[in-house]
């Protein structure tokens, strides 16, 4: 499997809780960020099906509103 890094833009208050939960958990913010990506994966799936094969990019992302 590939790991891929991306880098977000948070509010620092947010983060700063996020850090707080995530020591709370023993984990990482990083490592924290994967169970709650891999949770949201997981109840999507168990609601639309399982998501397969490439997904597009212009189906993926919301436009931006401008």
């Amino acid at each position: 499997m590939t790991v891929k890094s991306v880098s977000i833009r948070i509010e620092e208050e947010m983060l700063r809780k996020l850090a707080y939960i995530a020591d709370y958990e023993g984990r990482s913010i990083n490592s924290h960020i994967l169970v709650l990506v891999r949770d949201a994966i997981k109840a999507f799936e168990d609601e639309n099906g399982q998501i397969t094969g490439e997904i597009s990019p212009d189906k993926n992302v919301k436009p931006s509103g401008r």
